[in-house]
């Protein structure tokens, strides 16, 4: 099925089941050469078969092993025919080698996404579809896939990818980096970082944050010593807080990075999350991100959206998430939050359907904010241990999966002795602002 908002990306005729990526990347230049194999699985016959790839010069395409009767490579799409037509059901192999500079994708509303060079290395921050600026992909969020990431970059560099780092090679002036990462992962959550940056863990505040969930991080020298390190100290206390909430943390590890550049806004990633310098003022100025972008590894990152006009299952969820630490945190409860955000929200048009909010208004700040005020609208009329069970069995029912906002709504039913379907229509599926339900005896 393809996106309902881009439907142009991606290719339903197959589904992958694994990434193999080797990059060998030259900082100053900006030069990237790549090699990719996928492997995947027709869902119907395929007389011709398409990836998402942005302006390289391509050297080999190979499909199991043989080279196609032809291919083309266009305005981002790359359309490959094999010798014979793929049979429904079959398995097939891709592989793809190619070279240039990495060029990010120009948007309308959302600037330049993917690849994007820094002076001292690069960032990538595909979403929702900037994985094409550095490699071939079927770039359908619902299209989940594992990824091996191999990068070989200059030694002084430091090289973070999804995933376990399993080996580190170190050549006379080279290092490679080979990161896995075992659970399926949407295109759009891909990533690489490369810059300078020391390897460090994350700090733990209080004996009880100690967990079992492995938390590197990657951070420039000039913030180490300080900075860093008390504005992230309470990242340990969180994840076991929201593993409380949200049930078991869905990966091995969880990585921060910050680089060395002032962000707009931090960007998830599988397994990891990505920070600029304007993040980390030592003096916890920026918590309620670092809680935002750790509650998408259960929202958005091991359950990932169907279709992107379900966004809110990613951005409301997460922003609740800030809401419900920062009690935890001795900052205002929940529900002050929550009427804070609600009465902003009265300031602003309201002309935006939660369920469904149009392209162009993806990350509009009321897909976030109105979609955190549903949860907390559920949260109130069903009370917090049916919630807390209704979002644990959400996410070990779809762990790993993609996710509809029906899907969402039917286990909410489940969980609720009393009647739901007037809250969601309100909250979800109507322009007006409701008013937030008081608490229930």
């Amino acid at each position: 099925m393809t996106d309902s908002y881009f439907p142009q990306h991606g290719d339903s005729g197959y589904s992958t089941g694994e990434y193999d990526l080797e990059l060998d990347y030259i900082p100053h230049t900006g030069r990237l050469a790549g090699r990719a194999r996928i492997r995947a699985v027709a869902a119907r016959t395929l007389p011709e078969i398409l990836l998402d790839l942005g302006r390289f010069r391509l050297t080999k395409v190979l499909v199991d092993g043989r080279r196609p009767a032809r291919y083309t490579h266009r305005a981002d799409k790359l359309r490959i025919k094999p010798v014979k037509p793929i049979r429904a059901g079959a398995a097939f192999t891709m592989e793809v080698r190619y070279t240039g500079v990495p060029h990010p994708v120009r948007t309308r509303d959302w600037g330049e996404l993917g690849w994007e060079q820094l002076e001292e290395g690069a960032l990538v921050a595909s979403q929702p579809h900037g994985a094409r600026s550095w490699f071939p992909c079927n770039d359908r969020p619902g299209d989940k896939a594992a990824y091996r990431i191999a990068v070989t970059a200059p030694s002084p560099y430091t090289v973070v990818a999804n995933g376990r780092l399993v080996s580190r090679t170190i050549s006379a002036s080279t290092t490679t980096w080979v990161y896995e990462q075992p659970a399926p992962m949407a295109t759009y959550l891909a990533t690489v970082q490369i810059g300078p940056y020391e390897l460090v863990d994350v700090p733990v505040e209080g004996e009880e944050a100690a967990g079992a969930v492995p938390q590197p991080a990657a951070v420039p020298a000039a913030l180490l010593g300080g900075r860093f390190e008390h504005d992230f100290a309470r990242q340990p206390l969180m994840m076991a807080a929201f593993q409380e909430l949200f049930g078991p943390y869905p990966f091995d590890d969880y990585a921060v990075v910050v680089v060395d550049e002032e962000l707009d806004v931090p960007v998830e990633a599988q397994g990891l999350s990505v920070f600029g310098t304007n993040h980390v003022d030592g003096r916890r100025g920026s918590e309620r991100l670092i809680a935002h972008e750790l509650a998408h590894q259960w929202f958005g990152n091991s359950l990932t959206v169907a279709d992107w006009r379900h966004i809110w299952l990613n951005e409301g969820f997460a922003k609740y998430a800030e809401w419900l630490w920062s009690p935890l945190a001795g900052g205002p409860p929940t529900a002050a939050m929550a009427a804070r955000s609600r009465a902003r929200l009265a300031l602003m048009p309201q002309d935006m359907r939660i369920a469904d909010p149009g392209l162009r208004r993806l990350f509009d700040d009321r897909v976030y904010e109105r979609g955190a005020l549903t949860l907390h609208a559920l949260r109130t009329e069903i009370g917090h241990p049916a919630f807390v069970a209704l979002l644990r069995e959400w996410t070990g029912t779809h762990r790993h999966g993609v996710v509809t906002t029906e899907e969402f709504i039917a286990l909410a039913r489940r969980h609720s002795s009393r009647p739901l379907d007037k809250l969601f229509t309100m909250w979800l599926y109507e322009t007006r602002l409701p008013e937030l339900p008081r608490h229930r005896s």
